[in-house]
């Protein structure tokens, strides 16, 4: 276990009150204007469960995890869906979200482990989606208060960033800390992933349906299936 996991397993309700009442309402904005309505979003280090309860109440699909079991039960609660527990070394998934939300998290990983993080939640996204991520603001690795933090800034957000394959463009913002009494700040981005061009119409032949239909599933939080059957039959007068 790290030092800043056992942080979180220890203090698990501390950090919950400290956090699950923050008003993120303009950073939710930013975000959801470019997610479907009814969109499945992926809740990276979600901690309180603060913004996935805020998705789901707002209509979209969310799928949260945290690192820490104590603080993911507090927001499986919070949330009133289960919260699972997992790192971003488990994510796997293969464009599957309209949106990653990776508020405040990324930040406790080594610098050495973040850009293959981001490389991970990066295949996770559908083409055309969208990737929040955020860091408080300056350069460098440091320990505070039994946790571990990489700072970054546009500088290092982009070394980042820009090698994703796919990368539309990127947005910066710089905002302050928004809980009471804390001078600190914090970047903030979202990086687009393009639009894919993708075929409307399978003939079959050269462009068999199968693979395009196997390619949809992985993809898939949910499948409808909706099956015509023909069959001959004979009419006896």
């Amino acid at each position: 276990m790290t030092d800043g996991l056992k942080f979180y397993d220890e203090h698990a309700s501390e950090f919950f009150a400290d956090t699950v009442s923050l008003d993120m309402t303009n950073f939710h904005q930013k975000f959801l204007v470019h997610i479907p309505s009814g969109g499945l979003i992926l809740d990276a280090g979600c901690g309180s469960g603060r913004d996935t309860k805020a998705f789901i109440e707002m209509g979209f699909r969310v799928i949260a995890f945290d690192a820490s079991a104590p603080l993911a039960e507090l927001a499986t609660r919070h949330t009133g869906q289960r919260v699972n527990v997992r790192q971003f070394a488990d994510v796997a998934e293969q464009a599957c979200y309209d949106g990653i939300w990776a508020c405040a998290s990324l930040l406790h990983l080594p610098a050495a482990e973040i850009p293959s993080s981001i490389g991970r939640l990066w295949a996770s996204l559908k083409p055309g989606g969208v990737f929040y991520l955020s860091f408080k603001y300056g350069t460098g690795e440091r320990q505070h208060n039994g946790r571990h933090f990489t700072d970054a800034d546009q500088v290092y957000l982009g070394a980042w960033l820009d090698p994703l394959p796919e990368l539309d463009r990127i947005d910066y913002w710089i905002t302050d800390d928004q809980r009471a009494n804390r001078k600190e700040q914090w970047i903030n981005a979202l990086a687009f992933r393009r639009h894919l061009p993708s075929e409307k119409l399978v003939t079959g032949g050269d462009n068999p349906f199968l693979p395009h239909l196997c390619a949809a599933i992985r993809q898939a939080s949910e499948i409808d299936f909706a099956v015509a059957f023909t069959k001959v039959s004979c009419c006896l007068s």
